[in-house]
């Protein structure tokens, strides 16, 4: 073959110039050719008002290169925020150190702080920011109390509709004063609930709430929040934790007649039964949507075990309504941190999520994560994988970790995870991290195999204090919460509700009607 000639050299080392600037790195900058360049030489150069590649240097390439460099942290931020997030309200240890987090990372300075850039691909409301700004905003929306993950998820949608529901008001509740009266209403209902027993039905088992408090919140806020989208029947499947208050204080169970079942005055007809915080439930409440009908499912069994029952008892509730994609059935699976994870019949109903069988348009899953696998507390000993909900990847639903400690912040996640399933159809999960107040059960002694998380739950005055004290440095009233504490143990003195929202009129067309079955001999 014969060689290149002189011409065909220098035609390379132009072409080597322009388009491989391998000797001078740096930001390559697109721009349009003016016509008197283009003009130059046109057989060489292409037409006129083509594109000429040209080499950023110097105080170009530098400023090209920090523009970049914020892309990459508003991605590091979205993408594992929630790691450094404020989650845990024992506080037990420090934040992980997460160099992909901190400007230093991608080469800024102090120097760095005021230099205004693009954020138009952001929903902070700006067009443009300081770094200093930007960073407090990334900062505020994925590192405060509510951690969000959802940047797995394959379709841009989806994505995009999370980075604006959250960065629009950096994941930062704005409630009315007689919203977060309501809240704390709900607060003292749970904990109440739990200390009544405590002291009169001393040494029996029940499975405390107690530390989680702010669960019940959720749950009030997912059934009216479900019912002004109309939904008109919720499913619930959960384990023993936390069973009795959801009855008295979701479900709408008379106290009296729970109190009825702790002295064994409660009527029992059956030969043999089982214990009170295996029962279900139903009962119909009122929304702003109109009734929802509520139905807790038994668990006689093991923890999860129950949740591929319920999402059967969805998918025929929903087909008896012609309702093919569950705008008016809910399912809601309530979860332990380690079950979660460890028990395999999650993942099996995960695998069937969104089969066209089975699918119930998308499950609401509450992780009422106390920290603690009955005796282990350390991630390390307890599981392999970062968060204990990590197992929903396999079917990209999003997860909002946040901390139990604030209310106001479950509260948000509950009504911003409503919303996606509502308008996705798909599973999503809220992980409520909180702690476990007592042991296993209220007869064992946690403080033998967990002294230093015990140590500190034992300093902890509560959610529902904390959250009063907080409501009364805003001005809503310095004896509030006292006074709620008072208005429910006087109900619970006299087997009643403070606020009873369930309906006993009401029926619907959907009901089964089993008055033909019963006081009748199982014979006949």
């Amino acid at each position: 073959m014969a060689s290149c000639g002189p011409q065909c050299r220098d035609h390379a080392q132009q072409y080597r110039q322009l388009c491989h600037p391998v000797q001078c790195p740096g930001d390559v900058v697109r721009r349009q050719r003016s016509p008197a360049v283009a003009a130059g030489d046109p057989g060489r150069h292409g037409k006129q008002g083509g594109t000429q590649v040209v080499l950023a240097t110097g105080a170009d390439s530098e400023m090209g290169r920090k523009r970049t460099a914020v892309q990459q942290l508003i991605a590091a931020y979205r993408n594992v925020g929630q790691r450094w997030a404020d989650l845990d309200p024992l506080k037990r240890t420090e934040r992980p150190n997460i160099p992909e987090l901190e400007p230093s990372f991608y080469g800024f300075s102090d120097a760095d702080q005021e230099t205004v850039f693009n954020t138009s691909n952001t929903f902070f409301g700006k067009e443009t920011m300081s770094l200093r700004e930007l960073i407090n905003a990334l900062r505020e929306t994925y590192c405060g109390t509510i951690g969000a993950e959802y940047m797995y998820i394959t379709d841009q949608n989806k994505k995009r509709w999370w980075q604006q529901k959250l960065e629009s008001i950096r994941s930062k509740p704005s409630f009315s004063p007689e919203k977060k009266k309501s809240i704390l209403e709900r607060l003292t209902a749970a904990e109440g609930l739990e200390r009544f027993l405590h002291t009169k039905y001393v040494g029996q088992k029940r499975f405390s709430l107690e530390g989680g408090e702010s669960f019940i919140a959720s749950m009030d806020e997912l059934i009216q929040q479900a019912g002004a989208k109309g939904v008109q029947e919720i499913v619930i499947g959960m384990a023993h934790r936390g069973r009795l208050n959801v009855l008295v204080n979701t479900l709408g169970k008379m106290p009296k007649d729970l109190f009825a079942e702790f002295d064994h005055t409660a009527p029992e007809e059956l030969p043999a039964g089982d214990v009170k915080y295996h029962q279900g439930f139903s009962s119909d409440v009122s929304t702003s949507g109109g009734p929802v009908h509520l139905s807790l499912a038994f668990n006689p069994s093991h923890l999860e075990i129950v949740n591929p029952v319920v999402e059967g008892s969805v998918r025929a509730r929903m087909d008896r309504r012609g309702d093919p994609k569950g705008s008016q059935v809910l399912p809601v699976l309530v979860h332990g941190d380690s079950a979660f994870g460890g028990q395999g019949v999650n993942q099996e109903t995960l695998c069937l999520a969104q089969t066209r069988g089975y699918t119930t348009g998308g499950t609401v899953h509450i992780i009422i994560n106390n920290q603690i696998g009955f005796t282990t507390s350390d991630p390390r000993d307890m599981r392999s994988t970062v968060f204990c909900t990590d197992i929903v990847k396999m079917v990209e639903a999003p997860v909002l970790h946040v901390n139990g400690d604030d209310p106001e912040a479950v509260v948000l996640a509950t009504q911003l995870a409503l919303e996606y399933r509502m308008t996705f159809r798909q599973d999503v999960v809220i992980d409520i991290t909180c702690f476990r107040k007592l042991g296993h059960n209220e007869q064992d002694t946690p403080a033998l195999t967990q002294p230093l998380m015990y140590k500190k739950i034992a300093a902890h005055p509560g959610t529902r204090k904390l959250y009063a004290d907080k409501l009364a440095a805003q001005g809503l009233g310095e004896s509030l919460g006292d006074d709620m504490v008072k208005a429910y143990r006087a109900a619970m003195d006299a087997g009643k509700h403070t606020v009873d929202p369930v309906l006993t009129n009401f029926k619907s067309k959907y009901a089964v009607d089993w008055s033909p079955y019963l006081n009748k001999k199982w014979t006949d």
